[in-house]
């Protein structure tokens, strides 16, 4: 049996998901721009999200968003079933668009923590050497919004729903700094300083060893059959956390104590006999008549 998923309140996470074989089927264009930012939009208002920052890169994507309500297992799963289904029906295809493995799903325990994850999705693509700045990315790269506070916005696509269906025509999506992480100016201050940062490392090390950029051009000729030639690690590590080291040793503490409680209560719950389940069960409360322990302040 799988590890109980714990979905509690009020976190931050780093979704990241890749396509099968690694394919470049999230190649940037504008189609595809639109219609992630469509299925990101009316996900992330559907189920109450709040979308921090979104990157998508030829092949993968990452997102870091604030879950207020415990609602992310839904968020995931509508907003990858849709964007599939979406690019499948434009490209003619018919198998998986993502990967086989789950998404990525990493729990952020403190600001710092949060703050270096956004400025690793928002540099991403200059560090892969695709560009040179992070706002030259031509895909989806929610940094240029977080820096100016402008809305993505994305109109439902042609190619997959229906005009008269239940799909808004429009979506806009305001990316949100949460007031959990502190002043909004400051937090957006620090990703600038750190994404010039990784621009700067970049410049430096392509002066060193004359390597140059993809370039935008060469990125939007990508054939979607493709993939890249290189080696991909594999039996690596999959983080639950990431943070420092005493916020990240008290989420993995505070896990297994929902672990233990956890199969204490099934157990319990199996044998006939009443038993509250600990706060961030998941699917048993979702999907059964389980009572579960009121969450910790």
């Amino acid at each position: 049996m799988s590890q109980p998923r714990q979905v509690l309140r009020s976190q931050f996470y780093l979704i990241t998901r890749t396509c099968t074989q690694r394919q470049y089927l999230l190649r940037p264009d504008d189609e595809t721009t639109n219609a992630f930012t469509y299925c990101l939009a009316e996900a992330a208002k559907r189920f109450g999200i709040d979308v921090v920052i979104s990157v998508v890169e030829a092949n993968h994507h990452h997102t870091v968003i604030f879950d207020r309500d415990g609602r992310y297992p839904e968020f995931i799963e509508h907003l990858h079933k849709m964007f599939a289904r979406c690019q499948n029906a434009r490209l003619g295809r018919w198998e998986n668009l993502w990967s086989s493995e789950e998404a990525c799903v990493t729990r952020l325990v403190d600001r710092e923590t949060v703050i270096a994850k956004v400025v690793y999705a928002a540099s991403n693509p200059v560090k892969d050497g695709l560009v040179e700045r992070a706002t030259q990315w031509p895909g989806l790269n929610g940094y240029r919004q977080l820096l100016s506070g402008a809305q993505l916005r994305a109109h439902r696509p042609r190619h997959f729903f229906r005009a008269d269906g239940r799909m808004p025509a429009v979506v806009t999506l305001r990316l949100v700094i949460p007031p959990e992480l502190g002043d909004a100016r400051e937090v957006v201050d620090a990703v600038r300083d750190g994404v010039e940062e990784v621009e700067r490392r970049q410049r430096e090390l392509r002066a060193r060893t004359g390597a140059r950029v993809v370039g935008r051009a060469r990125l939007r000729r990508l054939s979607w059959r493709d993939a890249p030639q290189s080696e991909r690690p594999r039996r690596g590590l999959r983080p639950r956390f990431a943070g420092g080291v005493v916020a990240r040793v008290d989420a993995l503490s505070e896990y297994r104590e929902f672990l233990a409680a956890y199969r204490t209560a099934r157990r319990e719950w199996l044998e006939g006999r009443a038993w509250r389940f600990p706060p961030g069960t998941y699917w048993l409360a979702r999907f059964t008549p389980v009572t579960c322990a009121p969450p910790s302040a």
